[in-house]
């Protein structure tokens, strides 16, 4: 299992589209229930910065999901602060996901 943050800021004006397409991907992971991943997203107090905490096994399953990809194809216009991946090990959990 693989465990990776991803952080990026988007324009104002994306903002709230962004909430939707993310919205969207976590409709289809409660449809489809895949296994071998753990997803979280948080929004911070700013309204234009997020950050993803997936954990997952290889393959990802996020990356065979329509609506990620669209996500992702979306963000790539969207952003100002482009996202940043950090693969990070796990050094103590309670109930995260991670």
């Amino acid at each position: 299992m693989k465990t990776v943050l991803v952080r990026y800021k988007t324009t104002a004006a994306h903002a709230d589209a962004n909430v939707v397409l993310v919205g969207e991907v976590f409709a289809e992971l409660h449809r489809s229930t895949p296994a071998g991943l753990r997803y979280a997203s948080y929004r911070f107090p700013d309204g234009v910065t997020f950050l993803h905490v997936a954990t997952h096994a290889d393959p990802n399953p996020l990356t065979s999901l329509p609506q990620f990809r669209a996500f992702q194809e979306k963000l790539r216009g969207a952003c100002v602060e482009p996202p940043v991946v950090t693969e990070v090990s796990t050094v103590g959990s309670y109930e995260a996901a991670t």
